[in-house]
């Protein structure tokens, strides 16, 4: 399931798959099958991106899955 907000904040920021990859170390391929499923983020990931791009944003609401209310 997709990380809505995170693609929308990405977005927003102009924030690029690729700097995502650069980032986790990862290909942007990788990076795409966990923004949109059927991968997901690990905890670490999770907070690198967090911290490194959007730390004014809470992290429940950043990584909330599309099926989560």
């Amino acid at each position: 399931m997709p990380y809505l907000n995170l693609k929308g904040e990405m977005a927003k920021q102009d924030v690029k798959i690729e700097n995502l990859a650069e980032l986790l170390g990862l290909h942007r391929n990788s990076i795409s099958k966990k923004i949109n499923g059927p991968s997901s983020f690990s905890i670490e990931e999770a907070f690198k991106i967090h911290d490194t791009f959007f730390p004014q944003l809470p992290m429940d609401y950043l990584f909330r899955l599309e099926n989560e209310n």
